[in-house]
Parts: structure tokens; C-alpha cells; sequence
């Protein structure tokens, strides 16, 4: 089997990190790449979604109570200049921006 190099630069600290890894692992980095490379073959791309991670709605107990108070005046003001939104349309806007 003929062998071909492979060169990337890559942060140092995530190097050292992903190398002492593999070494509890007991696998060499160039075995690691080398099953990269077998697996992007295999899955016909990358072997791992790409994609950004979902932004997470903030939970009413992670909040302050002025947090909580400057959100609520904030609905209540919606309303009032009649920005009102049925269920559906907020279930479709949590889906879109949130994934849920």
C-alpha cells in the first residue's frame, strides 16, 4: 500500500489535547486521520453533522426577578400596541429559532 503525507496546521493546545487522547486510546495520530479518512469515504462526507449549535430559550428560573419583570413589561407593551400572535405562529417561530 502506498502512503501519502498529510500536513494541516492546527492549534497547538487542541493538538497536544487531542493527541493525549488518542494516546489513552492507544491510537497514533496518523491512525486517527487514517480512519477520518476511511469514515469520509464510508458516509459519502464528513462522519459528523455540521451545523450550528440550536440557540437554547432561556428558562424562567435561570432568570433575575428584574429579568423576569423587563420580559413581561416587554409582552405586556406587545399587546397593547396590538402585536398578538395565535399559537400556531408561536410554535412556528419556537421551531424555527429554537428547533423545538
Amino acid at each position: 500500500m502506498a502512503t501519502s503525507a498529510v500536513y494541516a496546521r492546527i492549534d497547538t493546545g487542541l493538538k497536544e489535547h487531542a493527541e493525549g487522547i488518542l494516546s489513552q486510546l492507544g491510537i497514533t495520530p496518523s491512525s486517527a486521520i487514517q480512519m477520518l479518512y476511511s469514515q469520509i469515504i464510508l458516509q459519502n462526507g464528513m462522519p459528523f453533522d455540521l451545523r450550528l449549535p440550536y440557540r437554547q430559550p432561556t428558562a424562567i428560573g435561570g432568570m433575575t426577578r428584574e429579568q423576569l419583570d423587563a420580559e413581561l413589561m416587554q409582552g405586556l407593551a406587545s399587546m397593547q400596541n396590538g402585536r398578538t400572535y395565535s399559537a400556531d405562529e408561536v410554535d412556528a417561530a419556537l421551531h424555527k429559532e429554537f428547533g423545538i
